[in-house]
């Protein structure tokens, strides 16, 4: 595949689709939400060259959310490739998420850039955990292509984001991701979801971003479950051959009433 330079990739998460087009996270319709957020990326020009979704694609785990997130992005003609996060069933996604454009891949080169998508989501649980498989295979992918600028994603963050409750549901091994990243200075981004907030930090020259979700935003520094009043969104980043780099976060124009007296989501 040819990619354009420099190379425009458009980071969606948690996006939370139910098997049932009207059921709501939070009094919130997320087929709704996703769907204004759609419309805005079929009007960007251009276009990204890739979509990269970071988990909690699906709410309910079922293969009828996965096959309308399908039939939602196949559209744009854009290719997709993503990871689960904890509220995704990776057997059903795997079986489920068959369209040409959605890609299996976990390991890719786009442009001059090195793509490595890990799987933290841990069975029945909302935190995350990397498995020494999962870390040795990154190692391993890292090693092979230590000249290309590279981006790691998972689902969960690997540092705490000051919010009390969510800091709960973390990685729950990040020194071990780290420890794997220090080995490769060729790491430049780190890209994750699960917070619904957008988030910054750097370490050691690698910069770890979080996404908004494209349906609730949860409170920043937050020490209970709170929802915060900000607009869904997404991330773009700009990626130069030379290995130099854009982002923004993009909030979408979409408004909804939502149930703040929930504890929980």
């Amino acid at each position: 595949m040819v990619y354009n330079s420099p190379l425009l990739i458009a980071q969606v998460t948690d996006i939370h689709l139910f098997a049932e087009t009207d059921r709501t996270l939070l009094g919130l319709p997320t087929t709704e939400s996703f769907e204004f957020l759609i419309e805005q990326l079929y009007r960007l020009n251009p276009r990204p060259d890739l979509l990269l979704l970071t988990g909690d694609l699906s709410q309910d785990g079922t293969s009828d959310s996965y096959d309308r997130l399908q039939a939602l992005l196949s559209p744009l003609g854009i290719p997709v490739y993503w990871l689960p996060g904890n509220h995704d069933l990776p057997d059903v996604m795997a079986r489920s998420l068959s369209h040409p454009l959605f890609l299996p891949d976990k390991s890719f080169q786009a442009g001059d850039w090195q793509f490595v998508l890990l799987d933290s989501s841990v069975p029945g649980c909302v935190h995350g955990h990397l498995s020494n498989d999962e870390l040795q295979w990154l190692d391993q992918e890292l090693q092979q292509n230590p000249e290309r600028p590279a981006i790691v994603a998972l689902h969960h963050p690997p540092f705490l984001t000051q919010s009390d409750w969510l800091d709960t549901s973390i990685l729950q091994n990040p020194d071990d991701l780290l420890a794997v990243i220090d080995r490769h200075p060729q790491v430049e981004i780190v890209l994750f979801g699960h917070i619904h907030q957008e988030f910054q930090y750097e370490r050691k020259h690698v910069t770890y971003l979080g996404t908004p979700s494209t349906c609730i935003q949860f409170e920043p520094k937050s020490s209970n479950f709170a929802l915060d009043h900000q607009k869904p969104g997404f991330r773009l980043l700009t990626l130069q051959s030379n290995g130099r780099w854009h982002t923004q976060v993009k909030r979408i124009a979409y408004a909804h009433q939502l149930d703040r007296m929930a504890v929980g989501y």
